[in-house]
């Protein structure tokens, strides 16, 4: 089982680091060409749709790796139910986003239109639901394909708009055509290896969604508390400020891939784990825990040594403003990475009831300090709010409502080395 995990892991990183090397090519050319204004109204767009992301998935994609295990004799009329409830849920989702960009941004038409085209790429994430089937399979390899080669379209794309100097409207679809062609891809592959006919249940629907609807609310939390500032940015400042801190914040997840094939990867080893006995569950949740930790305190380190680097080779000189909070914000993906793996000791466990506490916590607390901070510290004051945010909510939170202190427990004694140690052995040793 544990090389199943590795194969699946490998595959992911594999094809994610083809993807990043395309992405930082293209993406350093878009940000030079289209400059911190217009890149900034992309990442002020791009914002406004992450806030409707948790409620187009409806809390379906936090449980539908567990359903599939749980349930392999009913994937189609699951995978059928969440996609046809969770494309609903996008047509309303776009027509809120278009709503609430032309009110906040009155006389601001370009703005308008942007978020207008950004959001199509709602409609798209509701049918990409399909990967989870193949996570659940330990086959991520073909999904890992698949959006490789839907990047190097979508990169072919962008050069030539940035090679027929486009205006910022085509950069802001493009990201719909991406989700487009992974989406369709997947259902092909699905189809192709023979995956039960995707059905709707209006009754399974109630159910999926009665476990579901507690990361809704909790999810909407943490868009807050991972977007807010960004809003705030461009409310309070200007588009410029919102560039600097997306160009950053960009900078900071370059590595993002490999966190999430671990914990994509190591999600249904563990749930095999919890069927088995609970001190199993225990071991590996440690693992995870534990090559998670020490990877993103590598990654904070070196990027807090290299951030100055990383920025001019990426963005430029003009977006050398975003050094000092890429040094800052780097040292909260530590914290981010770990609410993703409490998550799943959440669910394994039956405590989503706690997920609204938790993020609506961390979202009070994201908003009340950039209100402080921004006045006073701009960007950086941003990336201070983030920081201690996700330190809050992801660490602290975790011994104060008592329900979750078995986590936690969990959290503190991954911390020795020797369970990341032994996770890396079994993954390369070919372990069962």
């Amino acid at each position: 089982m544990m090389n199943s995990v590795a194969k699946n892991a490998a595959w992911i990183i594999g094809c994610k680091i083809a993807q990043s090397v395309l992405a930082f090519v293209i993406n350093m050319f878009t940000a030079r060409y289209l400059g911190p204004s217009n890149y900034g109204v992309i990442t002020y767009a791009s914002s406004l749709v992450a806030f409707a992301v948790p409620l187009m998935q409806l809390g379906f994609n936090n449980i539908l790796v567990q359903e599939l295990v749980h349930h392999p004799e009913r994937e189609g009329k699951t995978l059928g139910t969440t996609m046809f409830l969770s494309m609903c849920s996008s047509f309303a989702c776009i027509v809120g986003i278009v709503a609430f960009a032309y009110v906040a941004n009155l006389g601001d038409e370009e703005t308008v239109i942007v978020c207008a085209l950004y959001s199509g790429v709602l409609v798209f994430q509701a049918l990409e639901q399909l990967i989870y089937w193949f996570q659940s399979k330990l086959m991520s390899q073909y999904t890992s394909i698949i959006s490789l080669i839907a990047y190097v379209c979508i990169s072919a794309y962008r050069i030539y708009l940035l090679a027929t100097a486009k205006s910022v409207y085509w950069f802001a679809v493009s990201n719909a055509f991406d989700i487009c062609l992974i989406s369709l891809g997947t259902f092909i592959m699905y189809r192709k290896l023979k995956g039960q006919k995707l059905t709707f249940s209006f009754d399974l629907g109630k159910q999926l969604f009665s476990k579901s609807k507690h990361y809704i609310l909790s999810s909407m939390m943490v868009t807050i508390f991972a977007q807010t500032d960004k809003i705030m940015l461009k409310a309070m400042i200007n588009k410029e400020s919102t560039a600097y801190y997306g160009a950053a914040l960009a900078c900071a997840a370059m590595t993002g891939f490999v966190f999430q094939a671990v914990i994509d990867s190591f999600r249904p080893f563990i749930f095999e784990g919890q069927k088995i006995s609970d001190d199993l569950f225990k071991h590996r949740l440690q693992m995870l825990y534990s090559l998670v930790i020490y990877l993103s305190l590598l990654q904070s380190v070196v990027m807090t040594i290299c951030a100055e680097v990383v920025v001019w080779i990426t963005y430029g000189l003009n977006y050398m403003d975003a050094v000092t909070p890429l040094r800052i914000v780097v040292w909260y993906t530590t914290f981010a990475y770990l609410g993703s793996v409490r998550n799943i000791w959440i669910l394994a466990n039956s405590k989503q009831k706690y997920l609204w506490i938790i993020n609506l916590s961390g979202a009070i607390a994201n908003v009340v300090l950039n209100v402080c901070l921004i006045p006073f510290l701009g960007v950086n004051g941003a990336a201070i709010a983030s920081l201690v945010t996700q330190f809050f909510t992801n660490v602290i939170i975790g011994f104060i409502i008592k329900p979750i202190r078995p986590n936690n427990s969990i959290m503190l004694k991954s911390l020795n080395p020797q369970y990341c140690l032994d996770a890396a052995k079994r993954v390369f040793t070919k372990k069962k």
